[in-house]
């Protein structure tokens, strides 16, 4: 039995991972502006989040689920940490339904991994046959859902045979006079099969079936500790789907963790005294007896969910702050967000495209330091910088997306002939910088290659990418000078740095041919500096194309572009 638990729980864990992973690429790549707008609006307010959370994970009956989503959602950049926090809240109001649905009919309800297997059968069939990019795309969504909830039913079905064993109910009887061993129990048991759910319906049958004993007063004292633990013991699901996910949905994870974990501290006191459960004693409107011990766990368990809320709704701010301490924001992370694309201003397209230019001025500062951290990573082995890089390519994908919208928007409103001649330099300008970011991603790509391999280069090798990264280092500067203060003088003077890199591609894979003939370096070396040297030298191609922009004053006509779409 054992065995099989092991051999479950990591086939399980892999699809959960690998689902969580599929679900939350396919989200932001079909997402779209709409999706995101509808998620902040119904998430803005905490309080209105919260009832979100709560119907939700009162439809699919797991707030695992509901949280694991919400994980998915932040991770793909379509909510924040403060709009998830309500959610977060809600969905542990709306699992109690089950507890209710155990009490009433004596079996929980319909469970959302039922609907797994179809989701992954037609989640694929999308995914091959779908014709457009959106369609494969929700294919990616279905499939990532179906794997996730797969994951969590194998998982549970590892640990089946415990729900049914004789020794696990040994264990709780035998636990279930000690309030400290009661709420480690529930915990225990939760983080086993994955559903706070199932362990408290676990519960409320022992209970029914007199395992805590006649005196149904003391049973209901016995029972609430395990719920308190069954709390805690859900946030292992969040974590899990955190494992893969970006500081930010790790942070959602925490806020998860530290709700459950402070509130059940702030309710154990009162457990102890045993107060808690004369309060819901005096709540309960019937006699406790074997048929209703049930329905008055679910009262304590909603009670319990309930309590949380009003304590930590109103302190939501403080939770967020708490967590960023916990996972604290690392200084590439602060790039992120468009913080000057004023909507109100775009009905003054003048200074709308002012804002917009010095948004993109943020941008190049973040590409920069994208394709120089990858190349200082790939230089020293080092894998933060290879990390930093990648962070901040994913923020130029944010900024151009955010730097579009807005400009798309504002060509939609009447503009004078100087502002309408401007906006398609600027999003050429902005698709550059976007480019930048993606030779940075494959310079991440050779370096984590590098590492793997074991490959060293040589003295010399070394030597010519120091001198390659301090050309381009010297480009970015001048071309960011040129861009913030318009400065043709300062475009022209990063022209040079173009003609530089030029020269050192053709040079230095000249050289490192020569290395290669006299046997100093290997043919994976090879291919891995001249990888690295090319993807450099178009770096130095985006550049110019926005020099030459600065130099026509950033207006449509009298530029020459070189080529922005993909190399």
């Amino acid at each position: 039995m054992i065995r099989s638990i092991i051999l479950g729980v990591v086939g399980g864990l892999g699809l959960f991972l690998f689902g969580m992973a599929l679900m939350s690429d396919g989200l932001k790549k079909v997402a779209g502006r709409k999706l995101k707008i509808v998620l902040e609006t119904m998430t803005k307010n905490t309080y209105i989040g919260f009832a979100v959370g709560a119907l939700v994970t009162a439809f699919i009956q797991s707030s695992s689920a509901t949280t694991v989503i919400v994980i998915g959602l932040v991770n793909a950049g379509l909510l924040t940490l403060q709009q998830s926090i309500g959610v977060i809240i809600g969905s542990n109001v709306g699992t109690t339904a089950t507890a209710w649905l155990v009490s009433i009919a004596g079996f929980g309800g319909i469970s959302v991994e039922l609907y797994a297997l179809p989701a992954v059968g037609l989640g694929f069939l999308l995914q091959i046959s779908g014709r457009s990019r959106s369609m494969k795309s929700v294919g990616t969504i279905l499939l990532g859902f179906g794997l996730l909830f797969l994951g969590i039913e194998y998982m549970k079905e590892a640990f089946g045979p415990l729900e049914k064993s004789p020794k696990v109910q040994e264990i709780f009887i035998a636990y279930g006079g000690n309030p400290f061993f009661a709420v480690l129990a529930g915990l225990g048991l939760t983080m086993l099969i994955q559903s706070s759910s199932a362990s408290i319906a676990i519960v409320q049958l022992l209970a029914m079936g007199g395992a805590f004993g006649t005196n149904w007063q003391a049973a209901l004292d016995m029972s609430i500790p395990f719920v308190l633990g069954a709390h805690i013991g859900t946030t292992i699901t969040a974590q899990l789907a955190a494992l893969q996910a970006n500081r930010t949905a790790k942070r959602a994870a925490w806020a998860h963790t530290m709700f459950n974990v402070l509130g059940g501290a702030m309710v154990f006191p009162f457990v102890l005294l045993g107060w808690y459960g004369a309060l819901v004693d005096f709540l309960i409107p019937w006699p406790l007896s074997a048929k209703s011990i049930a329905g008055c766990i679910a009262v304590a368990h909603t009670m319990t969910s309930v309590i949380y809320s009003v304590i930590f709704l109103p302190l939501a701010t403080v939770l967020e702050k708490a967590v960023l301490r916990i996972v604290s924001v690392r200084p590439s992370e602060t790039g992120a967000q468009a913080v000057v694309l004023e909507r109100h201003l775009l009905h003054t397209p003048a200074i709308a495209l002012e804002q917009a230019r010095r948004e993109i001025v943020h941008m190049a500062r973040i590409a920069g330091s994208a394709i120089t951290d990858a190349v200082a990573g790939l230089l020293g082995d080092d894998k933060k910088k290879l990390e930093s890089a990648q962070v901040a390519e994913a923020f130029t994908d944010t900024l151009q997306y955010e730097i579009t919208s807005y400009l798309t928007d504002l060509s939609r409103k009447e503009l004078s002939e100087e502002v309408a001649s401007g906006l398609p330099v600027l999003l050429h300008t902005v698709n550059d910088l976007e480019r930048i970011g993606d030779h940075a991603e494959n310079v991440v790509e050779i370096a984590i290659r590098k590492i793997e391999q074991k490959i060293v280069f040589t003295d010399s090798a070394l030597a010519e990418m120091s001198q390659l990264r301090g050309e381009v280092e010297i480009m970015f500067d001048r071309v960011i000078e040129a861009l913030q203060n318009d400065d043709a003088q300062a475009a022209r003077s990063a022209l040079p740095n173009e003609h530089n890199l030029n020269r050192m591609q053709i040079e230095f894979r000249r050289s490192h041919v020569q290395r290669m003939q006299e046997g100093l370096c290997t043919a994976e070396s090879g291919l891995v500096f001249i990888d690295l040297v090319d993807n450099v030298e178009k770096v130095g191609d985006h550049l110019t194309n926005i020099a030459q922009a600065v130099i026509g004053g950033l207006q449509w006509d009298g530029i020459e572009l070189k080529s922005s779409l993909p190399k």
